[in-house]
């Protein structure tokens, strides 16, 4: 492990044209103290844990100091913000400090948000706010513990500087990182500047960094774009069967690896409501929780018209006609596999029981993730009632129904119940970050500077599918104070 002084940065993207990004650096902040430090997120840097102690590491992790061999820059990209084109954005609040590569050989991007005002800010601040940044420091987090592609979250940084939002908050700094950080507006941007040279050099040099495997076949450009639709759709599935949203699914939001990342107004769905909107700024439901998949193509629509000075449109319907059948088929068997059912059994068995269940427990409000770890318990026995599962519906009659025929799958399959609860349980998390939680997390922090509901949440979420021994109703839905809570694009 090394210190902040050690670091191996290999900073490839700074190495790009000058009109792929802007130099500067981060703009300080007074007296920094640290909020919080991961360190399972330091080890894929090797940063040693033990520098977080350090009398002037949050002077390096909020910009106050340059760690040795960073080249600080912020990204240009444009994209489509709710649906409507917006030719030049780019990171207006974030920089990006460096890459570092580790001893496995592996490339992560480190980013300061909320570092200052860059020259794509468009009147912004160029702060984040404490608030915020808690939020996205436990949800990364809390998404790697579910197993979904993310930006990872390695401090939080605070200072008493005073950002104004819908009230005055404090300022701080979340340093993310990531394999990468481009985006599909990272191509929008030069396509619609019709500069396609720009583009040729981004595709080679994603390629060349991410997609290796790719760099020397003849028709690299169509299977990069190939496989950034594989990863959408398995991302998009992913998102789903953990009730996932992501509240901005703006094309300039969205990874060219496939990861969940920037993220803002996101909520994970208590009751099940397939129509369930969690950014209050976005009272339409464009990004609803069950437009997600759509929207998931639309973007790529976007991606794939900027690369279409690479590859041939008939190579591009060919791609972008995958989607859809790869979406389907990962979301049914991450479903299937929610319900304890064998990777043996035809994928479409599963979607009327899949189906059936998903509007029972809509009619009846159920918590979605929390019937589905319940589910873990059923009781495959002929004379079974599964009383304490049953008494959860309205509609009873539909609940028989829908449990014989549950019955009668599991009784095909053949396994032991307790072997199908531990199937189960391996993918239907118990822990997930509720907004009320964060909400608790957060008054903490900004009214009495203690962080301990930050680290015990970390701690908590990044084993979400562990029956752990916590003190607190950690499992259980929203209480009635938290009903009205709200996020919108300001969270």
């Amino acid at each position: 492990m090394q210190t902040v002084d050690q670091l191996n940065f290999d900073n490839t993207y700074a190495r790009l044209p000058e009109n792929f990004h802007s130099r500067l650096s981060p703009t300080p902040l007074p007296d920094p103290y640290l909020v919080s430090f991961n360190t399972d997120a330091a080890h894929l840097i090797d940063l040693d844990s033990e520098e977080m102690t350090r009398a002037d590491f949050a002077e390096y992790f909020i910009g106050n100091r340059l760690l040795p061999g960073a080249e600080p820059l912020s990204m240009i990209y444009a994209g489509h913000q709710f649906g409507q084109f917006v030719p030049q954005l780019g990171d207006g609040r974030a920089i990006l400090l460096g890459e570092i590569r580790n001893r496995a050989g592996e490339l992560w991007d480190v980013q300061l948000k909320g570092a200052g005002i860059t020259p794509y800010s468009r009147q912004g601040d160029g702060r984040a706010v404490l608030r915020s940044s808690i939020r996205e420091y436990l949800c990364s987090e809390a998404m790697h513990g579910l197993g979904i592609p993310t930006s990872r979250a390695l401090c939080i940084v605070g200072s008493n500087a005073e950002v104004y939002r819908e009230r005055i908050e404090t300022a701080a700094v979340l340093t993310r990182l990531a394999p990468s950080h481009v985006r599909f507006g990272s191509f929008e941007v030069f396509f619609y500047r019709g500069q396609h040279e720009q583009i040729a050099t981004l595709a080679d040099y994603v390629i060349t960094r991410n997609f290796p495997h790719l760099a020397d076949d003849m028709d690299k450009y169509q299977l990069f774009l190939n496989e950034v639709t594989q990863r959408t759709a398995k991302l998009m599935a992913q998102w789903q069967a953990v009730g996932f949203s992501h509240g901005v699914m703006n094309t300039d939001n969205m990874s060219i690896l496939g990861l969940t990342f920037d993220y803002g107004p996101f909520g994970f769905m208590e009751n099940y409501d397939p129509g369930y909107i969690c950014n209050h700024s976005d009272p339409g439901g464009r990004y609803a929780y069950d437009q997600q998949p759509q929207v998931g193509l639309w973007n790529l629509a976007c991606l794939a018209q900027a690369l279409s000075p690479l590859i041939p449109a008939e190579d591009i319907h060919t791609v972008l006609n995958n989607y859809a059948p790869a979406y389907h088929q990962h979301y049914a068997r991450l479903m299937g596999a929610k319900l304890g059912l064998s990777h043996t059994t035809r994928d479409d068995d599963n979607v009327e029981l899949i189906t059936s269940l998903l509007k029972m427990m809509q009619s009846s409000r159920l918590d979605y993730t929390n019937l589905f770890r319940s589910l873990g318990n059923f009781n495959s026995a002929a004379d079974a009632t599964n009383a304490a599962l049953r008494e959860q519906f309205i509609d009873l009659a539909a609940f028989d129904a829908w449990a014989a025929a549950y019955r009668a799958r599991l009784q095909h399959e053949a396994g032991a119940d307790s072997e199908r609860k531990m199937r189960m349980d391996r993918v239907n998390p118990k822990f997930i970050l509720r907004n009320y939680l964060a909400q608790i997390a957060i008054e903490k922090a900004e009214q009495l500077r203690d962080f301990s509901e930050i680290d015990r949440l970390l701690n908590l979420l990044v084993k979400p599918f562990d029956e752990q021994p916590v003190m607190g109703n950690y499992a259980e839905p929203s209480p009635e104070w938290a009903r009205q809570l709200e996020v919108s694009c300001s969270s």
